[in-house]
């Protein structure tokens, strides 16, 4: 049951902030690597803000979940696809919903199966309460502290919205 929604343009303007929190704070020569599927359409609009010159890299973190066994594969899994050499590179890494901390981990992994990066900078859309691993982002479009059974998503990606549902 749906509780909470967060329009398109609300979630353009947390976007708009969120991309001149990263142009402050980012370092030269960066590349964005979003994770798949929010964290790319996340990530495809602050590339859009920034105008980087490095295509966007897209992680697909299936393969690295630490609950793979237990939630099996997905058929539409597509590969990773980092076009931009990871070595010696400051990295931003961009989710929509940051929550446990577990497919952040599982991206870092993935991550430096690529290459050794000088550092890994994190921009989530949401921070949410409820983490298991000390993990926590850089810059933020907006935090929600929800109760135990309910789940923010974003949906897209366009138009981009943000709802809060009960669990099912």
């Amino acid at each position: 049951m749906l509780k909470t929604a967060i329009a398109h343009s609300e979630v353009l303007d947390l976007i708009t902030r969120m991309a001149a929190d990263l142009k402050a704070g980012m370092r030269p020569g960066a590349a964005l690597v979003g994770i798949h599927t929010g964290g790319v359409w996340v990530a495809e609009h602050l590339n859009r803000h920034l105008s980087l010159p490095d295509p966007l890299g897209e992680l697909n973190i299936a393969f690295y979940r630490d609950d793979f066994s237990h939630i099996g594969m997905h058929p539409s899994v597509r590969p990773s696809t980092l076009p931009f050499d990871v070595d010696g590179r400051h990295i931003v890494l961009v989710d929509d919903v940051l929550f446990t901390g577990r497919t952040v981990r599982a991206a870092l992994n993935e991550i430096f199966d690529y290459g050794r990066p000088v550092s890994v900078m994190l921009v989530v859309l949401v921070d949410r309460s409820g983490r298991e691993l000390p993990i926590q982002p850089d810059v933020t479009g907006t935090t929600m502290d929800l109760p135990t059974g309910q789940h923010v998503k974003l949906i897209g990606p366009d138009p981009l919205s943000l709802v809060v549902q009960r669990a099912a």
